[in-house]
């Protein structure tokens, strides 16, 4: 067993600092990791690639850990492109570094979809950065609906109960060089709320930005529709 010391987390969205539901994610589960005795540093991953020196300081703080997670918004159905360039390079880092330790790898996926299973296509490819990397996978945590929190503190009470116990148990896990727990992934992939709550509640949200916008009364308009007679 490894003593745990270090965390690092990598936030994978590109939002600013306190409007990422993956920064609310992740900061929660370094927060408990840190009062389990763990040693916490946050990256994000804009500012983390956006010079060589940062580039080098995020690299050198992961040769060290023994926990490595990344927290990230899903594109379409897989990691955002700056965070994929993150875990490339920490891999091709890593395979160039003689004698690494193997920490902990953890990824925590989240989606503006009702369903968390949007986000499994997204979890094997981390799952492979592991294997890559040379790390050990902790395990995917998958959240469905994440606008929902929309960057929102992660609360034990409410609407976030299931993610927040979720977060508790994997800080517990890893704290103890295990990797992240099947009821922990289980919950953490739990709707949040009803999924027509969240529809009706995303569609009324869309209609007040066009009107902020002044565009409601174009909500139907298709301008690159074709016409047959244009075939």
């Amino acid at each position: 067993m490894i003593r745990i010391e270090r965390a690092v987390l990598l936030i994978g969205s590109a939002k600013r600092e306190g409007e990422s539901t993956s920064e609310a994610l992740g900061s929660y589960l370094m927060a408990r990791l840190s009062t389990l005795g763990v040693e916490t540093t946050t990256f994000a991953v804009h500012r983390a690639l956006r010079t060589p020196a940062r580039t080098a300081a995020l690299l050198e703080t992961v040769d060290i850990c023994d926990v490595f997670v990344l927290a990230f918004p899903l594109y379409v159905d897989t990691l955002p492109c700056l965070a994929t360039r993150a875990l490339e390079t920490i891999a091709a880092h890593r395979n160039l570094t003689p004698s690494v330790r193997k920490p902990w790898f953890l990824a925590i996926a989240n989606c503006g979809f009702p369903e968390a299973g949007h986000n499994d296509v997204a979890l094997t490819i981390c799952e492979q950065f592991a294997i890559a990397a040379k790390m050990r996978w902790a395990g995917g945590l998958a959240l469905g609906a994440g606008g929902a929190v929309n960057g929102g503190a992660i609360r034990a009470r409410g609407m976030t109960h299931n993610v927040a116990r979720a977060l508790d148990l994997t800080a517990a896990a890893l704290a103890a060089d295990q990797p992240a727990p099947a009821d922990a992934i289980t919950l953490m992939r739990k709707p949040l709320m009803p999924e027509r709550l969240y529809t009706f509640m995303g569609n009324l949200g869309w209609h007040r930005m066009a009107q902020v916008n002044g565009v409601w009364r174009r909500l139907g308009n298709r301008p690159f529709t074709i016409s047959n007679q244009s075939l």
